[in-house]
């Protein structure tokens, strides 16, 4: 059974349900199933010997999402051993397209779209419009969560200072 979350996030003050359960801070990043790019099939967990900050994100042809993912893909590069993904559930084509006009070397976009795997694994599945929630994990070298935000209202954006502070520490 599929856990689902009531007024567990807002779009414009209007509550939304969240399929998946929450993610902690201590857990193992979960195995997700994803597609690249160039449509290929992806099993994504973390990436070995890196400090992954991995955020979802409804779209990135939004205002917010764009502003969200400019900042991690500006703030990597004061790290080492540091990368940026992001999930969506935009078509890989469109991922494609916004990383290229946006500039965004820093960061590897991946669709959640065939299966929403990452979505309910992450518990950020929109029930009601099959978009993701915005979220930002810190996943450390081994594959262990050791921050999550879960932002409430949708159309936030990140507390990005918190986020930082927490990558500081790793």
């Amino acid at each position: 059974m599929t856990t689902e979350r009531m007024n567990a996030t807002y779009m414009k003050g209007e509550p939304l349900t969240l399929v998946g359960k929450k993610i902690n801070a201590g857990d193992q990043a979960p195995t997700v199933d994803l597609t690249d790019s160039k449509l290929a099939p992806l099993e994504f967990t973390h990436i070995p010997g890196k400090t992954c900050i991995l955020t979802s994100v409804p779209s990135l042809d939004t205002s917010v999402c764009d502003k969200e993912i400019r900042y991690f893909n500006k703030a990597a590069l004061k790290f080492d051993d540091v990368e940026v993904v992001t999930v969506s559930m935009d078509l890989p084509f469109a991922q494609s397209r916004w990383c290229e006009s946006s500039k965004s070397d820093n960061i590897t976009a991946y669709s959640d779209h065939r299966e929403a795997s990452f979505g309910k694994a992450y518990g950020v599945l929109i029930k009601e419009l099959r978009l993701l929630s915005r979220a930002v994990f810190l996943i450390d070298k081994e594959g262990t969560i050791r921050y999550s935000q879960y932002i409430p209202e949708i159309t936030d954006q990140p507390d990005y200072d918190d986020v930082l502070s927490a990558l500081e520490s790793l």
